[in-house]
């Protein structure tokens, strides 16, 4: 029985020249992933009307671009976040949404801790000076940073992430974790000796809030003005989420009137950002350029996730990892 060749469009970089090929041996590759645009491209619309499946990115799908590719079956990003996409829309259409969870998990912690310990001990701030010929004198009170070793790390989401996080705050640092979340983790408060305590009460009792919440309804602007007025004075915070979930004016004020002594960041609500955001050039901000991710290995499992996700879906066959929205 034959094959039958489906058409896929990919939407954005991410896929090595293998990955295409794997593609490629099954099905027809419209690779559109050198465009900066791809939505003011004829040749990429005409290729949504016959697409199949989709792969890549960031590039967000809206109900009104996702009705340009009718015969659309399957969608799969090369990220764990689905928030660029219309999930609504989608289950409408019973169009399978994929994604590619757990195989980033560990780098991200890895990426949170290296936030927590640059913005505690004022990595990038010392360095600055050191590469600039500013050290002149001996380090003194003026320089100093804080302790990250037993100071308490509270966690809002403990999801995969979240976990992995707390597993190297408690084995590694010696901190006691605390988390919010929308259910309690038994198993990890017995593993970790976690306290589960209300949002405020995080806030109000952690040195480090580390949030790691996927964006929707209930955590757009969750970190707001009120959540960071309850936060200690001296209090580090560190978003590796999503930048909506925190309101950036508020963040600034939080960091020029109190309470928080610094802040590091990995998203912001609109990327990348320039040197004019009010984010931008602070001493007492570690900004990174979404990097979560970001290595040879991990991007690499990711894509060779995003390839079989969707293999397997326009197979008729169970993707190893489709969104559960319930996860």
């Amino acid at each position: 029985m034959a094959v039958i060749r489906k058409h896929i469009v990919v939407f954005s970089p991410g896929l090595s020249a293998a990955h295409l090929e794997r593609l490629a041996a099954q099905h027809e590759v419209h690779d559109f992933s050198d465009r900066a645009s791809p939505f003011d491209d004829a040749d990429f619309i005409a290729a949504l009307a016959q697409a199949h499946g989709l792969i890549g990115v960031r590039l967000a799908w809206t109900a009104e671009r996702l009705a340009l590719a009718p015969q659309l079956e399957a969608l799969s990003s090369i990220s764990v976040g689905v928030d660029n996409y219309d999930t609504d829309t989608l289950d409408a259409r019973a169009i399978t949404l994929c994604h590619t969870p757990d195989v980033l998990t560990e780098t991200t912690a890895d990426t949170a801790f290296a936030l927590i310990l640059a913005t505690a001990r004022r990595v990038v701030e010392l360095a600055s000076r050191v590469r600039n010929g500013q050290w002149q004198t001996p380090t003194g009170p003026a320089e100093f940073g804080v302790d990250v070793h037993h100071k308490q790390i509270g966690i809002v989401g403990m999801g995969r992430i979240g976990a992995a996080i707390a597993r190297r705050a408690h084995f590694g640092f010696a901190m006691p974790v605390a988390y919010h979340n929308r259910s309690r983790a038994p198993a990890l408060e017995a593993e970790l000796d976690a306290r589960y305590m209300t949002f405020d009460e995080v806030l109000a009792d952690s040195d480090f809030v580390v949030a790691t919440v996927p964006l929707g309804p209930t955590t757009e602007n969750l970190f707001d003005a009120h959540a960071f007025a309850q936060m200690k004075p001296g209090a580090i915070f560190i978003n590796i989420a999503r930048g909506a979930v925190v309101d950036e004016a508020a963040l600034v004020d939080a960091l020029d009137n109190g309470p928080l002594r610094a802040a590091g960041l990995d998203v912001f609500r609109g990327e990348p950002i320039d040197a004019n955001n009010p984010l931008a050039g602070r001493d007492d901000i570690v900004a990174l350029p979404h990097i979560g991710s970001a290595t040879v290995e991990t991007r690499a499992a990711m894509a060779d996730l995003a390839v079989d996700n969707l293999l397997a879906a326009l197979a008729g066959k169970t993707p190893p990892s489709t969104f559960d929205p319930s996860r």
